[in-house]
């Protein structure tokens, strides 16, 4: 009977070092995070082990005796992260921060640190992959100087611990939490029982004290965040930070968040001086002209709940090359080939398969949702014919295979941004429901009434197939 209870003992087992799933036997794919290759051998079968009833600290309470004013936001400072947080941080909150490389996630922790900074509510802005004196020269640049806030440089998890003892904030920012590592856990920091002591160590901290946490987190090449996925489900919020280097925009999305909604969007714009919310961020995605030009047209995404006017650009030239080139940025490929061959079947429009085709948007944005097909498309025709769109006009549509314009949601919330920044005409799907006063709605059902906003003449000009009718 003990050598039956030391064979079961000394058996090993195996761990998944993406995801932490156990099991007795080794298998080639994680049942838990669908990895495959990540299951290994990690030590003898855990013993079975039962736990005693232990003493109650708190007793239980009906839910609607519960104080709830512990759980109130605190404003962070900067209006755009509040709005995705859901009002502000609630005190033992913590939150995790992923983004790429550059993206300025510790630019902003930074900015936010200063602004939430007061007398009463000190903040610990603790660096692991820069040092102090780096730090210090981007808040001169910043301008997120101030007595309350605290820095430290470190990367042991003790060591920052006892700064929590010492300056007892209301607000830890920890830059990041792939950097930190614990002396009493074997494996490199970044590891996953690094990453999952380090969080597990501020989290209890965090709520046994009553102070909000914000961890930056790294992004795999693939654009997830970095480390077991276990991290995600011990914080309370996981916030992406987006953006493209080259532009300014910057986007910050809930993807959880217990505290509030994660349909929300903050905008930031990145410049010298730092980075600065933006409550109007449209702007960034319009070109301002007097005279129209051929081959653009205004549309109204949401970003979450929050409408923006995008503009999509298109440009077509004679191709020089037996396959054309068909160029996006901001746009995905597929749905501009789809708006191609609508326009070319559906339309009429038979020069667009032999000339090379440039689309894009304005600003760094992004357009992946539906709803800017008929843009797409009358930006295409526009660019075909070399015939401006009327001025001042927008466009909202998803376009199907058949050339109808089907509805999107949404729609009333697009035509009052469109409106509020002074735009008179609009192209909707049937069904748009109350429109804006003073604002032109035109209903159409497929590609045939849409195309009716281009000029006459450009219509009769535009290249067709043979024996189509005009």
């Amino acid at each position: 009977m003990a050598a039956r209870t030391k064979s079961a003992k000394d058996r090993p087992s195996y761990r998944c070092t993406e995801c932490g799933w156990t099991t007795a036997k080794w298998l080639g794919r994680c049942p838990e995070c669908q990895a495959w290759g990540t299951v290994e051998e990690f030590g003898g079968a855990p013993a079975v082990r039962t736990t005693a009833a232990g003493r109650v600290s708190t007793a239980a309470l009906p839910i609607g005796q519960v104080d709830s004013r512990t759980a109130t936001a605190r404003s962070t400072g900067v209006g755009e992260l509040d709005r995705v947080l859901g009002g502000g941080l609630v005190p033992g909150a913590v939150v995790l921060l992923a983004g790429e490389p550059g993206v300025g996630k510790s630019t902003l922790l930074l900015d936010v640190a200063a602004k939430a900074a007061s007398e009463d509510h000190r903040t610990l802005y603790v660096t692991a992959e820069e040092s102090a004196s780096q730090v210090r020269l981007r808040a001169d640049r910043i301008k997120a100087i101030n007595d309350h806030l605290y820095l430290a440089a470190e990367t042991d998890l003790s060591t920052v611990l006892a700064h929590l003892d010492e300056v007892k904030p209301s607000l830890l920012v920890l830059d990041s939490v792939q950097t930190v590592a614990s002396p009493e856990i074997d494996g490199a920091p970044g590891g996953m029982a690094q990453v999952r002591e380090v969080a597990g160590a501020l989290i209890r901290a965090s709520k046994e004290r009553g102070m909000a946490t914000l961890l930056v987190g790294h992004v795999t090449k693939d654009g997830a965040i970095a480390g077991p996925r276990l991290l995600e489900h011990l914080v309370d919020v996981v916030l992406s930070f987006e953006g493209d280097r080259h532009a300014r925009l910057r986007l910050v999305r809930g993807v959880k968040n217990r505290y509030g909604a994660t349909d929300e969007v903050g905008c930031f714009e990145l410049h010298d001086e730092g980075i600065t919310g933006l409550t109007d961020p449209s702007g960034l995605f319009l070109t301002r002209r007097d005279v129209a030009v051929p081959g653009t047209c205004l549309t109204v995404t949401l970003e979450g709940k929050r409408p923006l006017v995008a503009e999509v650009q298109a440009l077509t030239v004679d191709s020089q090359i037996p396959s054309p080139r068909r160029t996006t940025s901001g746009l995905e490929t597929s749905r501009v080939s789809m708006m191609l061959a609508v326009l070319e079947q559906r339309g009429r429009i038979s020069a667009l398969g032999k000339r090379d085709i440039y689309s894009a948007t304005v600003g760094g944005v992004k357009l992946t949702e539906p709803a800017a097909d008929l843009a797409i498309a009358l930006a295409l025709a526009s660019a075909a014919s070399d015939t401006p769109l009327p001025k001042n006009l927008v466009a909202i549509g998803e376009v199907g295979l058949a050339g109808e314009v089907r509805r999107v949601t949404g729609v009333q919330r697009r035509l009052a941004e469109a409106h509020r920044l002074g735009f008179t005409h609009a192209l909707v799907p049937t069904d748009p429901g109350r429109v804006p006063a003073g604002m032109k709605v035109t209903e159409v059902a497929d590609m045939g009434d849409a195309l009716r906003v281009l000029p006459r003449r450009a219509r009769q000009e535009a290249p067709q197939e043979d024996g189509a009718r005009r």
